[in-house]
């Protein structure tokens, strides 16, 4: 069975190396170049990528590139600057594939030398709590890593295409009725500064962003009660 991940890219010529050497077998890189410049688009072709050119800047512009051209029934995403382990992405999707789920997104654990400043972690951990909820779900982060149906995520109509997308992929996909779980992976140290939490910039948007997801999507009795809808067992446990 083939699944596809989608790797969201922006300047990360140094990173992909690594993370396509260590796609699991049958699991298929479809990295979306968002208007890199350095040679991101060349280095993914040559290891045999399938490379989608989106010239739109924003996280989620480059994100729903990539699922629009995806064609596996499972579609996976996750960052392309080598901070999480494609090796792990099977934990992600297992439960998913046998059923149990319909979207997993990876929760995660810091290792040695990981890049997530004290201010990137305490926003994580309300916007989770906030998830929780509103929700339901037994979210603990905004994983970046998660898997789902490719049909199912197009058919939810995601609007957004800058750093709300992975937002608004959670709560739409709640107000669809959608279990959703998560299983912990390993968060190591990024390839060059990240986009987001490395600027004050970047974080601002960021917020900005999500503040506005949430709004959109905070409509009295939206979404349906949790019991009976969100799987709270880990994937793989």
């Amino acid at each position: 069975m083939t699944i596809d991940v989608v790797l969201p890219c922006l300047n990360e010529e140094t990173a992909l190396p690594w993370i396509l050497d260590r796609m699991p077998p049958g699991y298929r890189a479809i990295v979306a170049d968002n208007g890199s410049t350095d040679g991101s688009a060349r280095v993914a072709a040559e290891l045999g990528a399938r490379v989608v050119s989106e010239p739109r800047r924003g996280f989620g512009a480059a994100c729903h590139a990539g699922l629009l051209a995806a064609t596996a029934d499972i579609v996976c995403f996750m960052d392309a600057d080598a901070s999480l382990d494609p090796q792990q992405l099977p934990e992600v999707v297992a439960s998913v594939l046998a059923g149990e789920a319909d979207l997993v997104l990876g929760r995660r654990i810091p290792r040695a030398g990981a890049a997530w400043p004290a201010h990137a972690r305490l926003g994580n951990a309300v916007l989770a709590r906030n998830l929780r909820r509103r929700t339901g779900a037994p979210l603990h982060d905004l994983g970046p890593m998660r898997a789902c149906s490719r049909a199912e995520l197009i058919a939810l109509g995601l609007t957004d295409r800058r750093f709300g997308y992975p937002l608004e992929m959670v709560l739409r996909a709640a107000q669809a009725g959608w279990r959703i779980a998560e299983v912990e992976v390993d968060y190591l140290p990024r390839s060059g500064r990240s986009k987001v939490t490395g600027t004050v910039r970047g974080t601002m948007r960021a917020v900005a962003d999500m503040r506005r997801v949430m709004n959109a999507t905070r409509k009295p009795g939206s979404l349906p009660p949790a019991a009976g809808r969100v799987s709270g067992r880990r994937a793989g446990s």
